[in-house]
């Protein structure tokens, strides 16, 4: 398309060392760790209790509403308690620690679904416990019931994978194709408006490119698009954008220009438990960074404390300054080696005491590389100063005026910057000022 120009321009350093490297299925910890919450979406409601033995794939959680998810135990064994658990968004909700027999026996109600039709298939897809894999957890079900209004007629399957380090889609478009088909298929069989499905995957993935072009690029109706590695290609908005030249609003969702986003891992999941009735109960992630003499891919069970992950990877914790769920761009620091493996997880960037130290921040050299990195053209400088205003209806004007809601926290703005100024974290904070403030003046109406 004559001026079309690609959103995302950081070139952040790829370091995809996992890429060549086979999953390795970690045996079943001593202790899982169940959060019930910490993903988008309302926290689930236990419905088990100490002393009670459970099985592999058994409910333990029921969705608490709507957008909420069903969850699973992931290994068999005993309850031991049901307990408060502070999640890294800041968020407390309850978690479920089982006590591991060693078994992994599965419980007896696994059985593959019956699917007839799209609301068959939903509901399947809701009784898995599925969210979104690639990182953000909002739960599948409630973004396929978009389909149903019979509006959307593009799914974009996110294999970008732009983060440093991870490769976990990497290695399920590697490791998993067959059910990365079966999931094109399911959404074609059964999605009747869906008319395109485009695989957004950057650049550097030559063996994932090809694996899909020999797999799925065949099948009617399905695109594979092959992006810049440039970050932050996989920002939901930004792919679909770069794969189909569809413009998000401002304030819209992507179903409301016809399109829903789905990660490739999500999508495989999605097909395996059409296939086996297994739930979501174990996860794929990247073990990578400065810290990890020999990083892998790990398949792990939801719930395994983060300190046992190092040890089966032979990581020196000696060593160990910060440890990231996630990549090095968005990724969250954990508290504790104690933390758990999450549905969410998709990688642990386990970084040296000396990679983890943060340089002094300067005052603002007005050089604008933030403004030119930001993929949604923001002014990161302007919503600092727009902090610093004393009249909280002054300062909300003015944020809103600057579109801080339009910012992704992807981080580009913080990488760039030669002041080492904390952008990402001023931004993430002037969002959070905005939601308090319009939320207080709704229940004051």
């Amino acid at each position: 398309m004559l001026g079309f120009k690609f959103l995302g321009n950081t070139p952040v350093p790829h370091r995809k060392n996992t890429a060549a490297t086979p999953s390795v299925k970690m045996p079943s910890a001593a202790e899982v760790l169940i959060p019930l919450g910490g993903q988008l979406g309302a926290p689930s409601t236990p419905i088990v209790k100490a002393g009670e033995e459970v099985k592999v794939g058994q409910r333990i959680a029921e969705p608490s509403g709507y957008v909420s998810s069903a969850v699973h135990s992931s290994v068999s064994g005993k309850v031991l308690k049901v307990e408060p658990y502070l999640c890294p968004n800041g968020t407390t909700v309850q978690a479920i620690r089982i006590q591991s027999d060693g078994e992994m026996t599965p419980h007896e109600s696994i059985a593959p679904p019956e699917i007839t039709d799209l609301e068959s298939l939903i509901e399947a897809v809701r009784n898995s416990g599925i969210v979104g894999l690639g990182g953000a957890g909002f739960p599948t079900a409630v973004k396929l019931d978009a389909l149903k209004k019979g509006e959307i007629h593009t799914v974009v399957v996110n294999a970008a994978e732009c983060e440093p380090y991870i490769t976990a889609d990497t290695r399920t478009m590697l490791e998993r194709i067959d059910s990365v088909k079966e999931g094109v298929l399911l959404f074609k069989k059964y999605a009747g408006t869906v008319t395109r499905v485009v695989f957004g995957i950057e650049s550097n993935k030559k063996d994932a490119i090809e694996a899909l072009k020999a797999t799925v690029g065949d099948i009617e109706g399905v695109e594979i698009c092959v992006l810049p590695a440039k970050y932050p290609q996989g920002a939901e908005k930004i792919i679909i954008h770069n794969t189909t030249r569809i413009v998000v609003p401002e304030g819209k969702l992507p179903a409301d220009v016809g399109v829903i986003v789905i990660n490739v891992n999500t999508l495989a999941t999605i097909a395996d438990y059409v296939r086996t009735g297994m739930p979501l109960v174990e996860k794929t992630f990247t073990v990578d960074g400065g810290a990890i003499s020999a990083p892998m891919n790990v398949t792990a069970p939801v719930g395994t404390h983060i300190g046992d992950v190092l040890a089966f990877v032979g990581c020196d914790t000696e060593k160990v300054g910060k440890v990231l769920y996630g990549g090095p761009m968005m990724g969250v620091p954990v508290s504790s080696l104690d933390e758990p493996v999450m549905k969410t997880t998709n990688a642990l960037t386990v970084m040296t005491r000396e990679e983890s130290i943060k340089g002094d921040a300067t005052p603002c050299i007005h050089c604008g590389r933030c403004v030119a990195a930001c993929p949604m053209g923001l002014n990161p400088t302007a919503f600092s100063k727009a902090l610093e205003i004393e009249s909280k209806e002054d300062k909300i004007a003015r944020l809103e005026e600057y579109k801080i809601n339009l910012c992704m926290e992807c981080g580009c703005c913080s990488f760039v910057c030669p002041a080492l100024r904390p952008l990402v974290q001023n931004n993430r904070l002037a969002k959070g000022v905005v939601r308090e403030y319009r939320a207080h003046m709704k229940d004051m109406k």
